[in-house]
């Protein structure tokens, strides 16, 4: 809504008319440089409010009270009130009792990563499901866990793992194209409820960690995951070394909450 500016300077609330020494963000102006069409001093818009070339215009929101005005029924609506939002993060299971909530624990943010890289690595290497040889690739492709940094510490890197999965299960077919979500090998599934078992018997407080994750890959005897850990130096007594850094932590925390 505009309205030609009145002699007497007012200004319609939608409309204000910005002088050189008042400016605001939602004013603009057109160069002086341009010619009028026709060599008209104003044109268009400018020239029905009366302003001349080079005048700077303004615009404002319109406040709710002019819509009261023009429609009776209008009221600002009032904002509804927030509730707290609890985002749980699941990965696949084999037990379909397994309910994020009722005492079911919910993963960390790094394991979803983990999974998620993990699909994106079996894509890589043209694979059609998602292994225990993936999931570590995944946990080392997110990178930024413990159980990440405990491989690196120990000279398991991804690299290392790659061309491990690459001499054992041999190179895909260069013109297969791998599913967007290439779904679980029997012994990954059983890794991840390993995982969760695991939790349960330990018992930890708090979501399902990396940590426990690359544990349950390396429960699962015989896997690709746990034949290529073994390769490259990881045993059992890493495995343990692992276990008793969750269980202190458990310990950490158990004594900071009494």
């Amino acid at each position: 809504m505009l309205q030609r500016v009145a002699s007497s300077g007012v200004v319609p609330a939608s409309c204000a008319l910005l002088g050189d020494s008042t400016r605001s963000e939602y004013g603009f102006s057109l160069p002086q440089n341009l010619a009028a069409p026709h060599g008209s001093s104003s044109w268009g818009l400018k020239g029905k409010l009366g302003l001349r070339w080079g005048d700077s215009l303004g615009f404002r929101p319109l406040p709710s009270s002019f819509f009261s005005a023009v429609h009776p029924s209008f009221e600002r609506t009032q904002q509804p009130s927030r509730t707290p939002l609890i985002i749980s993060m699941v990965l696949p299971t084999g037990n379909s009792e397994r309910i994020v909530g009722r005492g079911n624990p919910a993963w960390e943010a790094r394991a979803v990563k983990s999974y998620s890289m993990a699909e994106l690595e079996a894509r890589k290497l043209k694979y059609s499901t998602t292994g225990t040889e993936a999931l570590v690739m995944g946990i080392l492709t997110e990178g930024t866990s413990a159980a990440a940094k405990f491989l690196r510490k120990n000279g398991i890197t991804l690299f290392g793992i790659r061309d491990e999965t690459v001499k054992l299960l041999g190179k895909a077919d260069m013109y297969f194209f791998s599913p967007e979500h290439p779904p679980l090998t029997q012994p990954a599934q059983d890794a991840l409820d390993w995982a969760l078992d695991e939790k349960s018997r330990l018992g930890i407080d708090g979501e399902v960690s990396t940590t426990l994750l690359l544990l349950g890959i390396w429960a699962q005897k015989g896997s690709a995951g746990q034949t290529i850990l073994s390769s490259l130096g990881f045993d059992d007594k890493m495995a343990t070394e692992l276990t008793a850094s969750l269980k202190k932590e458990k310990e950490m925390v158990s004594a900071a909450s009494s």
